[in-house]
């Protein structure tokens, strides 16, 4: 009699709080985490160190696990991929700050007194703006513009679903923008929220 668990009831046991479970998910699904997270980030450090989050995110999340769904191969693969996506961002914006790449506006350096005075004036124009929309867009442009979000981390973060997320940003940045132009307020393109939301108006 084959008492070893299947990969569904695996999960189903750590969703459960079962603690045996944890080790034993490790062990099962290590070899798929690391095999993906050496594929997307290069630093071999950095995959170890993404290995452990995904596991300990997977133990957070097992309770989300429907075997009618997915396999839970599928589960674990999807579970560790966004978060590797989410990692893989967050040290590109790492290497392009150590690069001395970082926003003109952040230390001001090299603009006139009247360039930065400006510069301050359509920020505060813009906030001003910003916290006209309505809240649930608000929290979607923040997460999605400037915590760099995926739509997906943003739905799971929020509770609301991913096309509901994908509504909040295009509408929520297309209103900035209108606003904005309506009181003569034209950025240089660098730093508008259109362009750094990345995937988010399509």
């Amino acid at each position: 009699m084959n008492l070893t668990p299947t990969d569904s009831e695996l999960l189903c046991s750590a969703a459960h709080g079962q603690g045996h479970a944890f080790s034993a998910c490790i062990d099962r699904f290590g070899p798929l985490v690391w095999t993906l997270a050496r594929q997307m980030l290069a630093d071999r450090g950095d995959a170890e160190d993404a290995v452990q989050e995904i596991f300990a995110e997977l133990w957070r999340v097992a309770d989300r696990f429907d075997p009618a769904i997915a396999s839970a191969r599928s589960f674990v693969a999807t579970i560790a991929r966004r978060r590797l996506i989410d990692r893989g961002r967050v040290r590109q914006r790492m290497n392009r700050d150590a690069q001395g790449t970082l926003p003109e506006e952040v230390g001001g350096f090299g603009a006139t007194p009247l360039e930065r005075l400006a510069r301050d004036e359509r920020a505060r124009t813009a906030m001003q703006e910003f916290g006209r929309l309505r809240s649930e867009q608000q929290k979607v442009i923040r997460l999605a513009v400037h915590e760099d979000w995926t739509h997906e981390r943003i739905a799971e973060h929020l509770a609301m679903p991913v096309g509901t997320v994908k509504t909040h940003l295009r509408r929520g940045l297309l209103q900035l923008r209108d606003r904005l132009t309506a009181r003569g307020v034209e950025g240089d393109g660098s730093d508008s929220p259109m362009d750094s939301s990345g995937e988010g108006l399509s």
